[in-house]
């Protein structure tokens, strides 16, 4: 009997039925010579302080360093856990041999891995390595089984990483705590975590010290064409006012007038961070959630495995194409043209050497259906992306004209698309085109004629806000401006996190009240702002050397670094950082960040109400109602859109969850009653809706 032991029951069973293990047990499905179990993604974790010796169990500035000689794990303390991990153990002594399903990834590896450990597992190891749950990719994967010794790398980065997170995590957060906290508040310093909050920090401060200066632009009006001095930004307004007089009788005369036709190719396909980056600009999606959707889409075979840091495809993927591209029929007056031509085989999407464990996100060609909204706009973002790179270039016409009046030099700009080549997948989505410049006339060398100056005053603007979706770029690029796609993809290797792992990140940041959100805009707390000050030591906070470690922890990974040495680096950096504080007597403690009070023009935001039944799951939007996102795990938390003939805000929405009432609303309609009636909604404490008609 083999046993295969899945990340997740969903997961174990698609891989039941492709093997023919049918019959249901407790725990597993069995059949056909296998058994088919699951794990609840982490069952195990390391070992807490006070796992190791007595005097760690306090928190106590004299007991650090805290640095365990041997890192051991444990089961999570959880009565289903320990049932599951019992059934996954007795499976293990009973088989011949283990097939590992987890997730195809270092944390899936890692996970996995931990279990078979605590579970004692000595029986021979396969892995299962594949990139979607299609029933064809699960048969391709059991047909090429590999050996779990080939990810023995793989598994020695995860714990590494899991690791180097304990020792620094424990350390330092223990540390500044003791030394520098007041008011009982904890201070949480993380490894990925606080180089993040110091780019917020960096980029808040540079906002507040940020003086508007005012200046002067020199412009003019041709033909209804505005033309841009080259005098740039002017200091003083007499300069102005003298240049305008200066060409204000003179004719504007046309120097060169130039057309190039150039090629815009399609956008690359998405990785995790990049899907994440666009669902957050089209549709506001916070990183964690975008994150959530594409792994149900995964999970409902819709599309490949997400956690992924690349936007290419494997060349032998390249036949496969127009077989998906066929099955995508919701999408068939798009797709009907690239079916009638031979697809185009660019290295900008299939490129071996730039894929690792998995290629690019895209869609499995499975009939999408039972889909949320929001599952739903990620899917079409990731599915038109997909059929987009195979469209041909778009064709532009760029057009510079450049014009004088006396000395003083002006130039114009103008774009014109000529054939939309790619576009055209986007027409009907308004949000994913940029404007464009304006068509310019046809201008003629030599010509001249009147035109009418004029001079803006104009204001110096402040850097901009990080938005999650310009954190998740910084982040990826250790906090470099980088646009070049091919020098994006040379920094992903010294990038801070993982793309599995940033969403959280960000969302600790919240939890942690060091970052607020305001709208899209990602505003730095006092505490956030006074950790970061505190700390002095670029070691915590430089996202440069936070990429350094990244970088070791993949050649780990690869098997061109040694995970001791890593593990070495990690106790000498904390024994450093332990005693530089210890002996710090000068620096203020820390303030307690407060929860801003609301503002009565601040918008709700879903993301960040959590379901007051279960709080577990946020608030998601449906067709009929509000509910909570864990509804198919059992929670029926919801609140109609319209309720007694009133419709609902957000607003009053956010007023029931956070206070348990609304305020005081008019126009509700009772049956049976004549005329509409006033008062509160409540929610009782069965988590129903109830009027309050006579509220004082």
């Amino acid at each position: 009997m083999k046993v295969c032991i899945a990340e997740k029951p969903s997961v174990a069973k698609g891989i039941a039925e492709v093997l023919g293990a049918k019959t249901r047990k407790d725990g597993y499905f069995e059949g056909n010579g296998y058994c088919v179990t699951w794990t609840y993604g982490h069952l195990c974790t390391l070992k807490e302080p006070n796992d190791y010796t007595e005097k760690w169990k306090w928190w106590n500035l004299n007991a650090l360093p805290m640095l365990p000689s041997n890192f051991g794990i444990k089961l999570k303390s959880n009565s289903g856990i320990l049932k599951q991990f019992k059934t996954i153990e007795r499976l293990i002594s009973d088989c011949q041999e283990v097939i590992n399903c987890g997730d195809a990834g270092q944390e899936g590896e890692l996970i996995q891995r931990w279990v078979l450990t605590k579970a004692g597992c000595k029986k021979p190891l396969k892995r299962l390595w594949i990139s979607s749950l299609t029933e064809e990719a699960i048969q391709e994967g059991f047909n090429n089984l590999q050996e779990g010794s080939n990810f023995d790398n793989l598994y020695s980065a995860g714990i590494s990483r899991a690791i180097g997170d304990w020792i620094l995590g424990m350390n330092c957060t223990r540390l500044y705590t003791l030394k520098y906290a007041k008011d009982k508040q904890v201070l949480s310093i993380g490894r990925v975590q606080t180089p993040t909050l110091a780019m917020i920090v960096s980029r808040q401060k540079e906002i507040d010290s940020f003086k508007s200066e005012t200046y002067w632009e020199l412009k003019t009006v041709y033909r209804s064409v505005v033309f841009s001095s080259d005098k740039g930004k002017l200091k003083t307004q007499e300069e102005g006012v003298q240049l305008v007089e200066e060409i204000t009788n003179n004719e504007f005369n046309i120097v060169s007038y130039e057309q190039k036709e150039g090629k815009e190719a399609p956008p690359r396909l998405f990785d995790l961070t990049a899907i994440q980056i666009e669902c957050n600009k089209k549709f506001s999606f916070s990183a964690e959630y975008t994150l959530n959707y594409v792994q149900k889409l995964y999970e409902k075979k819709l599309v490949t495995y997400p956690r992924v840091d690349t936007t290419y495809l494997p060349t032998d993927l390249y036949s496969k194409i127009p077989g998906i591209l066929e099955k995508l029929t919701p999408y068939a007056n798009l797709t009907a043209l690239l079916l009638t031509e031979k697809i185009k085989n660019s290295k900008k999407v299939f490129n071996n050497k730039k894929v690792t464990d998995h290629h690019a996100i895209i869609p499995t060609g499975e009939f999408p259906k039972g889909l949320s909204l929001q599952e739903k706009q990620v899917y079409d973002t990731i599915t038109k992306r997909f059929i987009a790179v195979f469209y041909p270039d778009c064709t532009l016409s760029n057009t510079i004209v450049l014009g004088q009046v006396k000395e003083i030099k002006f130039k114009a700009t103008g774009k014109q698309i000529i054939d939309p080549g790619w576009r055209v997948v986007y027409n009907s989505d308004k949000k994913s085109t940029e404007s464009e410049d304006p068509v310019m006339p046809l201008f003629v060398k030599g010509e001249s004629g009147p035109h009418e100056p004029e001079l803006l005053e104009k204001q110096t603007q402040p850097p901009k806000y990080f938005t999650e979706a310009s954190l998740l770029r910084a982040m990826e690029t250790a906090g470099k401006q980088i646009e070049d796609e091919e020098l994006k993809d040379l920094m992903k290797e010294n990038g801070i996190g993982r793309p599995s792992t940033r969403a959280n990140i960000i969302e600790t940041l919240y939890r942690r009240k060091y970052v607020r959100k305001d709208k899209k805009k990602l505003v730095a707390t006092i505490t956030g702002t006074q950790l970061i000050d505190t700390i002095k030591s670029d070691l915590l906070k430089s996202p440069e050397l936070t990429g350094q470690w990244e970088k070791k922890l993949r050649d780990i990974e690869k098997g061109t670094f040694s995970a001791s040495q890593f593990k070495e680096e990690m106790f000498q950096m904390v024994t450093g950082l332990c005693h530089e504080v210890k002996y710090d007597f000068g620096t203020p403690k820390i303030e307690l960040a407060k929860t801003p009070t609301a503002s009565k023009k601040k918008e709700v935001n879903l993301e960040q109400l959590q379901c007051p039944k279960c709080n577990k799951g946020f608030i998601i939007t449906g067709k009929l109602a509000w509910g909570c996102e864990k509804w198919k795990d059992g929670c029926d938390f919801r609140v109609p859109y319209e309720l007694m003939g009133k419709k609902l805000t957000a607003k009053q929405l956010e007023q029931l969850i956070l206070k348990r009432k609304t305020s005081k609303l008019k126009g509700f309609t009772i049956p049976g009653s004549a005329g509409t009636q006033d008062g509160k909604l409540v929610l009782t404490a069965t988590y129903n809706l109830a009027l309050e008609n006579n509220p004082d």
